[in-house]
């Protein structure tokens, strides 16, 4: 071990003498050698980008930072393992903490809000750009690189790597989030079941169509209908056709703005989200950088026609065909329900919890068989019958590293270094095996996921797909996400109530975001909080000067078209096929 240790020293140019980094240099091949065996690197050049990382962080041996992201496999490898491999090779000791979103949330709006050093970095959802670009609270990372922190910025970061970047860089072009980890919201349907011959002609008899992947909302409705009211039962295990959730929580309010008005047809067209209205409902003219509104009054879509009848959608298939007690599930407790193996499909589901429902059988996931593979696939995310060519198809979270200005500079230094690392080319691939949450083009094409892919269910294939794009994270439209995201799920727990009608609860849903975006308006024209680049409201008209005129779209008179279908062999052969 000494030899071979001394020799890969040598062949990279460490100085001999040099004990601080021949000592990080020992565990650095430790890790690699032991954890970090999958690299789109080669082992000497692993190692040169861990000499990097043991000189850069010399001035800040022995020191202790925390970071704090939300809970999701990534993060939990992160921080039970990451953290040692970072603080063994570079002396530097993280505290990653691991809360619920809405509490990290909350937590960046605190130190916002009071400048105070809560955390000294935060993996915080790219879904914060329109915030940050806006306020000028977070470090502005393109021009740290090349400035204060070129110090400690890795020569081999690779930024055009990152697939998620554009969702990460501001109105200015400037890059304010570094992506950690990327999911998708996609179809996901038991394909086992939707396979067998008696099920397939049962179906037709009763729709007149294949039973296949819905292409569209009418097709996901019947096919809910078809397993939760005429199946019934599979294999002695009472079965339904659908899963959600809504538990009157914050992630209440995540689960319509991450794309779900835009599925249905809601916003405008236009990637990676709608000009001139995106997919919270909000009004941004092409050009502009001041939000116009989110009411139909101002031009705006979050209480359109398409708005209204996604949230009817939503409760009606809540309350018809989820199993009993979704509704009453949040966020994290439905995405992992599907592996008790009882539900046939879900149009709403997040990838980033591929990694449970690979899990073998012996550990009580009833999805897959017993050799692991996948009785189900992912697929597009059917689309609503107000949804355009041109419009994006879904939601792509991008959980990326966040520096806020508040932090004193050798603390950020420290929690750049820890950022980077845990992205790093070294470290990316088997993070990426242990999470399925990619933000690498280098780590979804790496020779390792062609031969895992068969067993994640299409996961790959999309990754490596141009389509990809067409799913994307909360747009600049949205001027402060801490402040608009908390009023959406107090709005649509009144639907899950039935407190309110869906009409009622948009209504009072684009009311509030306008009321809070005219105060954003009053204080940066008062005192230039939001840069210049704050709501500037439009003057309110009659729905009937907007809906259908380059506003909101008017409503339908049939929302409900034929269904449509189709295999899903044909639509894995275009992902490949790009």
């Amino acid at each position: 071990m000494k030899k071979s240790l001394i020799a890969s020293v040598a062949a990279i140019g460490i100085v001999a003498g040099a004990l601080p980094a021949f000592a990080g240099m020992a565990e650095a091949e430790k890790w690699i050698n032991e954890e970090f065996k999958r690299s789109t690197l080669s082992k000497d050049e692993q190692m040169k980008e861990m000499e990097w990382f043991v000189n850069a962080a010399e001035p800040f041996k022995g020191m202790e930072i925390n970071v704090l992201s939300e809970t999701i496999p990534t993060h939990t490898y992160e921080s039970k393992v990451l953290t040692k491999a970072f603080e063994e090779i570079t002396g530097i000791k993280v505290n990653h903490q691991l809360l619920g979103e809405g509490e990290v949330v909350q937590a960046v709006q605190t130190q916002m809000q009071t400048k105070r050093n809560l955390y000294d970095a935060y993996i915080n959802d790219s879904d914060l750009i329109g915030t940050h670009s806006r306020l000028q609270l977070a470090v502005n990372l393109s021009d740290y690189m090349e400035g204060d922190g070129k110090d400690v910025t890795n020569p081999n970061l690779d930024i055009d790597d990152f697939i998620g970047k554009s969702f990460t860089t501001g109105p200015d072009g400037k890059l304010y989030q570094l992506p950690d980890q990327q999911f998708a919201n996609l179809y996901w349907y038991r394909k086992d079941w939707f396979d067998k011959p008696d099920l397939k002609a049962k179906f037709k008899e009763i729709y007149g169509y294949e039973l296949g992947v819905p292409v569209n909302w009418s097709a996901y409705e019947d096919i809910a209908e078809f397993f939760s009211e005429h199946v019934k039962e599979i294999d002695g295990v009472r079965v339904y056709g659908h899963m959600d959730y809504g538990k009157r929580a914050p992630d209440l309010g995540w689960r319509m703005t991450d794309a779900w008005l835009s599925m249905a047809g809601a916003g405008s067209k236009g990637l990676p989200n709608g000009k001139p209205i995106d997919e919270w409902g909000i009004r941004m003219e092409e050009g502009s950088c001041n939000p116009a509104g989110a009411s139909v009054t101002r031009g705006g879509a979050a209480n359109g026609p398409a708005a209204v009848y996604a949230i009817r959608k939503w409760d009606e298939w809540l309350r018809k065909y989820a199993p009993p007690g979704a509704a009453s599930y949040d966020f994290y407790q439905s995405l992992p329900a599907l592996a008790q193996g009882n539900v046939a499909q879900q149009i709403f589901w997040y990838t980033a919890f591929t990694q449970s429902m690979v899990a073998p059988k012996s550990e009580g996931n009833n999805t897959v068989d017993e050799e692991g593979y996948p009785l189900w696939r992912m697929a597009p995310s059917p689309k609503g019958p107000y949804w355009e060519e041109g419009q994006k198809l879904g939601y792509q979270d991008a959980g990326s590293w966040t520096i806020l200005k508040s932090t004193p500079a050798d603390r950020a230094k420290a929690a750049w270094l820890y950022a980077q690392f845990v992205v790093s080319k070294t470290v990316d691939v088997e993070k990426s095996h242990e999470g399925l949450t990619f933000i690498r083009e280098s780590t979804v094409n790496h020779e390792s996921f062609t031969e895992r892919a068969p067993k994640l269910g299409g996961l790959v294939e999309f990754y490596r797909s141009p389509d990809r794009v067409m799913w994307s994270p909360t747009g600049v439209n949205v001027p402060d996400y801490p402040k608009l995201a908390q009023i959406w799920w107090q709005q649509i727990g009144d639907v899950n109530s039935g407190s309110f009608t869906p009409q009622e609860a948009m209504d009072r849903l684009a009311g509030e975001m306008d009321q809070v975006m005219s105060r954003m308006q009053a204080a940066d024209e008062a005192a230039n909080v939001y840069g210049g680049c704050g709501p500037r409201l439009n003057a309110e008209k009659d729905a009937s000067e907007w809906l259908g005129k380059g506003g909101a779209k008017a409503k339908l008179e049939n929302e409900k078209p034929q269904g449509e279908t189709v295999p899903y062999e044909e639509l894995i052969e275009r992902w490949k096929q790009g």
